[in-house]
């Protein structure tokens, strides 16, 4: 039987869906439990990916796809992933406070969440607090990346389509940035469109599409130019998301099934060290630590050692 706390998410419940993401933010056992509750509910929302460098206006860029959803009559949640601060362990830019606009509408929900050190741009319970918003009837989830470069890849493990925002003026960073996150784009976005240099950043970007290395073939990614302090360029790039989810069915498909085995596979690499963990005294842990320090053994000896053990 559902808690009282998955009732409510499931209603659409604003406090009930934070209190939620904090859960499995803060409490992973306790978050597990709320996430077997609500999974049965979920599968509905499109995730959208919105990833690029600092300084790129990603949060402008999100802040005006949620207007223009609004205006459409969709429901919409964002995760917006912030850097840790050293001092409270929160997210340090706080993404609502870019986003008032939205503030006191509630069928938009925003979250800003730190990486706690997590890298690749997402935070580790990012996933399940999408998972959360999608339970809560959200129509589209905005998971905006921390914005650290090009090992930002995660993104694609979680998101159904993933947008790039690039700036004018990055020159060789594009090509540098091409067996990273370049290659994970469904969509480049080459936004504040109207500073010199916009044409060579395009010019760029499709000579790396040229190369025909990027993704799956049956899309290619197409270029967006815009302004997104302005709102130019917005109602395209909505149109090409919606696009993606009406053309490119057995991609999310194939998504959708790489993301439940990433989540199934961290899942079980969590509980094989929590349990490993349990059987093995801090004290052990500390002298295998030292033999490899040492080196009388390696680490994978020393896993193997203490996974025999674990068996018995």
């Amino acid at each position: 039987m559902p808690s009282e706390l998955a009732t409510r998410i499931a209603a659409g419940d604003p406090r009930a869906t934070a209190r939620g993401i904090s859960l499995v933010e803060d409490d992973p056992e306790a978050g597990a439990g709320l996430i077997r509750e609500l999974f049965g509910r979920s599968g509905g929302a499109l995730f959208v990916g919105i990833t690029g460098a600092p300084g790129a206006g990603k949060s402008t860029l999100v802040d005006g796809l949620v207007t223009r959803w609004r205006k459409a009559g969709k429901t919409v949640g964002v995760i917006a992933v912030d850097p840790t601060s050293p001092y409270s362990g929160g997210a340090m830019l706080g993404d609502r406070v870019r986003m008032q606009a939205h503030a006191r509408d509630t069928d938009v929900f925003i979250r800003s969440m730190a990486t706690r050190g997590h890298l690749g741009g997402l935070a580790r319970a990012t996933s399940d607090a999408a998972m959360v918003l999608d339970a809560a009837g959200k129509n589209l989830v905005i998971i905006e990346t921390v914005g650290v470069g090009q090992d930002e890849v995660d993104i694609i493990r979680t998101a159904d389509v993933s947008a790039l925002v690039l700036v004018p003026g990055m020159g060789d960073e594009v090509q540098a940035l091409k067996a990273g996150i370049m290659e994970i784009a469904d969509i480049f976005v080459v936004n504040k469109a109207d500073r010199e240099g916009a044409e060579r950043t395009v010019a760029e970007i499709e000579s790396l599409l040229s190369l025909g290395t990027f993704k799956e073939q049956e899309w290619k990614p197409p270029i967006v130019r815009t302004i997104a302090t302005t709102g130019t360029g917005l109602d395209e790039l909505v149109e090409i998301i919606e696009c993606f989810r009406d053309h490119s069915d057995s991609v999310l498909v194939s998504r959708r099934r790489n993301r439940a085995a990433a989540q199934l596979r961290a899942v079980l690499a969590e509980r094989v060290m929590k349990e490993v963990e349990s059987r093995l005294a801090v004290l052990e842990m500390e002298q295998v630590i030292d033999r490899i320090v040492a080196r009388q053994t390696d680490p994978y000896t020393a896993a193997d050692e203490i996974l025999a053990r674990g068996n018995k």
